[in-house]
């Protein structure tokens, strides 16, 4: 039996074929254009789920640390807001390919890039959620540690085991481990389900860290006055540290910019996507908010600035009281976490996954993947102990998205108009085959557009050893944007002066999904209760 869960074979997915794919293509159900009884998601679940992403430990963060850069309160929430819109109208413009045709992100990314050439826009945002996946899961850890120490205070003085080369205590590893055991569970609850996870967590979350605002303030004596407090930068350098905060922020979710097909595919509705639009700037700029109103008046009440709620939890263990609302919000806080590595990286690894290794993962081996790859093989803990350089670089991955969610942007709405052929987008020689399996214009596009980057994320990633003018410095500080709209731009001018009329064609052919008999794998199959495993997808009505 041992010998058999390791042979290749065993795991392989049967092809399936009567898939949407080509016979000779090997696909799986997963890829396909979702069938209506799976359009379930509606205005309300993308409210709920936006909610659920950006109520949360880092979007507190994030804007109470530009606060601490210099900045005054009213310009961090200005930023915050550009930033957000900076996040939502890509977002929303690029959630109606999934609205509309039903096909996730890698599937629809091949009518801008080639059938091929598409494969590095898969990559790259697969890689960059693995590696998120295991910062977040370790950003996870962190709720656990207030959460035991409320039950047994003797947890904070747990005597370490592990040495120093490990970059990581006994404490840690534990609540790491205890994190993961919770966590594991919720990756199993299918797509089209998970507005149930988001409805609970946003019915609980946001109550909670308005609480510890409301309280903080109070105990601070207002936080009013921080409104009034003038910036400790000025002229210039003001407005670059303004523009290069803002990119941060609008960096960190750059990548849902581009893969949100992955999710507005279940949409019940095409309009139901732009309820985001509102929603992802009202959403973000609360919780900054929240972040730059406690870290003033944590100054107030502990005599420093604490930019994290976790940080803030962590100076209650004094009482039972206080252990008692530390185990409550930081509990909260560890499901704000979850959610967010569920939605924002381990679906986005699992759907690239299916698209580039069809015959062995399915959406729920990709999502058990990430898990093993992103929360243990990278061991995420040393990524964070390795300081700001690496995650300087990750941040700094928003150079690559940009140009991504402005080529598919331009592409959908004004190149082609709307007007994808599905069944062609399954068939590697197809009419997106362009030339190669590479659309000239968007590899054009994206060299033109991220190698003057290049120098400046050298910069951000080793500024003692790389240095470069200022003018390249202020590009670097603006590179979403840039990425953004350049890219958007050259795309169009490429394709209006040498479009492929292969495709562009005069109506939607859409996706015709077949009745489908998908099974798991032969071992799959064997551990099964029932000795097989079967899936029969209704036919669909006309």
């Amino acid at each position: 039996m041992a010998m058999r869960l390791i042979h290749r074979k065993r795991w392989a997915l049967p092809k399936q074929d009567s898939s949407i794919a080509p016979p000779h293509v090997w696909s799986n159900a997963d890829q396909d254009p979702v069938p209506p009884e799976k359009w379930t998601w509606t205005g309300w679940t993308f409210t709920q789920y936006w909610l659920s992403d950006l109520v949360t430990v880092s979007t507190w963060s994030a804007a109470s640390s530009a606060y601490a850069s210099g900045l005054s309160a009213t310009d961090t929430v200005l930023l915050t807001l550009v930033a957000a819109l900076c996040n939502a109208i890509p977002t929303v413009l690029n959630g109606a390919v999934g609205a509309d045709l039903h096909i996730p992100f890698p599937v629809a990314i091949r009518a801008s890039y080639g059938s091929y050439f598409g494969y590095f826009c898969v990559a790259s945002r697969a890689a960059l959620a693995l590696f998120w996946f295991g910062i977040q899961s370790s950003y996870g850890g962190q709720c656990v540690t207030p959460m035991i120490t409320a039950i047994w205070p003797s947890y904070a003085n747990l005597p370490n085991h592990l040495p120093a080369s490990a970059a990581i205590t006994t404490q840690g590893m534990v609540s790491y481990v205890i994190y993961h055991v919770i966590q594991t569970p919720f990756l199993f609850i299918p797509t089209h389900k998970l507005q149930y996870m988001f409805i609970f967590k946003s019915t609980l979350v946001p109550p909670m860290a308005l609480a510890m605002v409301i309280w903080i303030s109070v105990k601070a004596g207002g936080g009013s006055a921080i409104f009034h407090e003038p910036p400790t930068v000025h002229g210039t350098e003001r407005v670059w540290l303004w523009l290069t905060n803002m990119t941060s922020i609008t960096g960190g979710f750059s990548t849902l910019a581009v893969n949100i097909s992955d999710f507005s595919r279940f949409s019940k509705r095409p309009g139901s996507p732009v309820w985001q639009l509102p929603m992802i700037p009202l959403f973000k700029v609360i919780t900054g908010l929240f972040g730059i109103i406690a870290a003033s008046a944590s100054k107030q009440v502990y005599g420093t600035i604490l930019w994290s709620p976790l940080q803030i939890i962590d100076e209650w263990q004094g009482s039972s009281g206080g252990r008692a609302a530390a185990f409550f919000c930081a509990s909260l806080w560890l499901l704000a976490q979850i959610c967010t590595n569920i939605s924002a990286n381990s679906i986005s690894f699992a759907n690239d996954m299916t698209t580039m290794c069809p015959k062995w993962f399915n959406i729920k081996r990709g999502m058990i993947l990430c898990m093993i790859l992103g929360g243990w093989a990278l061991c995420p803990w040393i990524i964070i102990e390795s300081g700001k350089t690496f995650l300087s670089f990750m941040g700094a991955y928003a150079i690559f998205m940009a140009p991504f969610a402005g080529i598919l942007c331009c592409d959908y709405w004004i190149v082609k108009r709307r007007k994808y052929d599905v069944p062609a987008l399954y068939d590697p020689r197809g009419i997106y085959y362009y030339k190669l399996g590479t659309n000239w214009r968007a590899l054009v596009c994206n060299l033109l557009v991220i190698v003057p980057l290049l120098p400046g994320l050298a910069h951000s990633v080793t500024p003692d050893n790389v240095s470069i003018d200022t003018g390249l410095q202020h590009l670097y500080a603006i590179n979403y944007l840039y990425g953004f709209c350049l890219s958007f731009t050259l795309y169009f001018v490429l394709n209006y002066f040498w479009p492929d009329r292969a495709t562009l064609i005069p109506a939607v052919v859409p996706g015709v999904v077949r009745p489908l008999n998908a099974v798991d794998s032969d071992l799959e199959a064997e551990l099964s209760d029932q000795g097989k495993v079967v899936h029969s997808a209704e036919k669909l009505k006309d």
